[in-house]
């Protein structure tokens, strides 16, 4: 049984809106969609809503303090989930909070791993930044790079060896050369979207089979800027040359397909880039399709 947590935060993002999904993916009928799907779901609730805020007084480190504590708020909900045998839905939110979810995942299974299908690396470190923002950083703090309290945030340091991290789907372009240094020498599996060609699905496989040989649970992070702006401009960043919409749904499906599956992390929808609704509506209905090898895999 999935259990769904909303986590409506912009603390580590470039601006607000994105504390705004989780209640604009309720409103548009997530719930039913996904129990339509034949998912067997609890709803967790909310936690207290964290809007960006500015802050120039720490331009490397934005933010630092309230992502610290959306972050923990995340790991102890999700922890609770997994206590009582519910797979975390944790529906964000900006990419920042997927720190909280390896770190109450962890607490119970240290043999974790994490496919982060997003269109970013999100390498970058208060040293390397340009922004500041701890968006655009959250795969270097899993590997114990950054901010040291950021990445102290769970039970191990690092969080996660970089062999149990698979990135999928980045857009090469718009990984900055000091990311580029950090991804290389880290050894993290790397799939950009630019060596998929026409056949994503098959990659989407190959990655999956290769992180299951590293570790007995995976938690999935799904940022919707993977998937192309210039189809659906949902995401809080724009990303071009991406995965299609349906591409993207597939690759999805099959890796929540894993019997290993941990928890899901859905990221960086931002609803006031569609104020008619269409955009979260039509993404509603092709994630609850997305998710159900979910539902066949628990019956």
């Amino acid at each position: 049984m999935l259990g769904l947590i909303g986590v409506p935060s912009s603390a580590g993002a470039h601006g607000p809106g994105q504390e705004k999904a989780p209640a604009a993916l309720r409103n548009a009928g997530l719930l039913g969609a996904l129990r339509e799907a034949g998912l067997e779901l609890e709803d967790l609730g909310d936690l207290p809503v964290t809007r960006f805020q500015p802050d120039p007084a720490n331009r490397k480190r934005q933010s630092q303090p309230q992502v610290i504590a959306v972050a923990r708020q995340v790991a102890d909900r999700v922890a609770a989930a997994v206590e009582r045998d519910l797979v975390p839905l944790v529906l964000g939110g900006d990419c920042s909070i997927t720190l909280g979810v390896v770190a109450g995942l962890l607490r119970g299974q240290p043999d974790l791993g994490l496919m982060y299908f997003d269109g970013d690396a999100d390498m970058t470190t208060p040293e390397t930044t340009h922004s500041g923002i701890f968006d655009s950083m959250g795969v270097s703090h899993l590997i114990g790079k950054g901010d040291p309290e950021v990445a102290r945030l769970g039970p191990s340091f690092p969080l996660l060896p970089a062999e149990r991290i698979t990135l999928f789907g980045f857009q090469p372009y718009e990984v900055e050369p000091n990311e580029q240094r950090l991804l290389e020498a880290s050894g993290i599996a790397r799939y950009p979207v630019t060596s998929m060609g026409d056949r994503p699905l098959e990659r989407a496989a190959e990655a999956l089979a290769r992180l299951e040989e590293r570790a007995r649970a995976i938690a999935v992070h799904f940022d919707v800027d993977v998937m192309d702006s210039a189809e659906i401009p949902l995401a809080n960043w724009p990303h071009y040359g991406a995965l299609s919409l349906g591409d993207a749904m597939r690759c999805l499906r099959v890796f929540v397909g894993t019997p290993k599956l941990a928890a899901l992390v859905v990221t960086e929808i931002n609803p006031d880039h569609d104020p008619d609704g269409l955009l979260v509506a039509q993404f509603v209905d092709a994630f609850a399709d997305a998710l159900r090898p979910v539902a066949a895999a628990r019956r």
